[in-house]
């Protein structure tokens, strides 16, 4: 009688033979994937549709806003932190690459900065089904602290990517590529939130619809501006990493 073959031994299993670990990607392939993903984070809202929905619904399809607006929010703010990281870490590559890494130093400690906000804000409480499922039991008060909520996180994050996107105008100037600054005149200001919700008050509730107007047109244009500024974007690491 022989005896049984020992256990196996404690510890991770042997990857598989042929089987090899992917190889990370490059600075300019990170900037396509991201430029190529907007599709899938920036929702563009159209209000007459969602309000003639949510009366169809009798005020469920509401429930949805909540989810989608709250949704893009987040997924658009995680999708620029990657690409502007990406376009910041190629740039880098390429001034080393160039010699001009001291002397564009300056210019990437002020992205650093900034991107620490734009990380800051993907960190808050932004999750839409949470939002969502909370919408559903306080209609209403719900709606208004979702959208002081966006409105203070667009704010916030379109000043501190319109300033990475600035310094990095600049330097993919310095390094042979025309990129356009973004638009100053995109820069929106923060909604009069005791007003609107007086406003809300005294209209039983109507002028909420206004309000969500608002911010889904806002969110819808800010995305466009960033759509621009992007294809910039990416061409010009196209045509430096053709040169390279």
């Amino acid at each position: 009688m022989t005896n049984p073959p020992p256990p196996p031994l404690p510890g991770p299993s042997p990857e598989p033979v042929g089987w090899y670990p992917a190889p990370p990607r490059s600075a300019s392939d990170r900037v396509r994937a991201a430029w190529q993903a907007r599709a899938e984070s920036d929702y563009i809202f159209d209000f007459p549709t969602a309000l003639g929905w949510t009366i169809l619904t009798c005020g469920f399809y509401g429930i949805y806003v909540v989810y989608q607006l709250v949704r893009r929010a987040r997924d658009h703010n995680l999708r620029r932190i990657e690409l502007l990281d990406a376009a910041t870490t190629f740039a880098w590559e390429q001034a080393n690459t160039r010699g001009l890494a001291d002397e564009l130093r300056p210019a990437f400690e002020r992205i650093a900065s900034s991107m620490a906000t734009l990380r800051a804000i993907s960190g808050e409480f932004r999750d839409p089904t949470l939002w969502a499922v909370i919408s559903f039991v306080a209609r209403g008060i719900v709606e208004i602290v979702v959208f002081i909520l966006l409105d203070g996180d667009l704010v916030k994050h379109d000043y501190a990517e319109g300033a990475v996107e600035h310094e990095l105008a600049g330097i993919y100037g310095r390094l042979g590529v025309s990129i356009a600054p973004p638009d100053p005149g995109r820069l929106k200001g923060r909604h009069n939130y005791g007003g609107r919700i007086a406003a809300t008050i005294f209209s039983f509730g109507i002028y909420l619809l206004w309000w969500e107007r608002d911010v889904m047109n806002e969110g819808n244009r800010h995305f466009q501006h960033n759509w621009v500024w992007e294809d910039n974007l990416a061409g010009a690491v196209q045509r430096l990493s053709l040169a390279t």
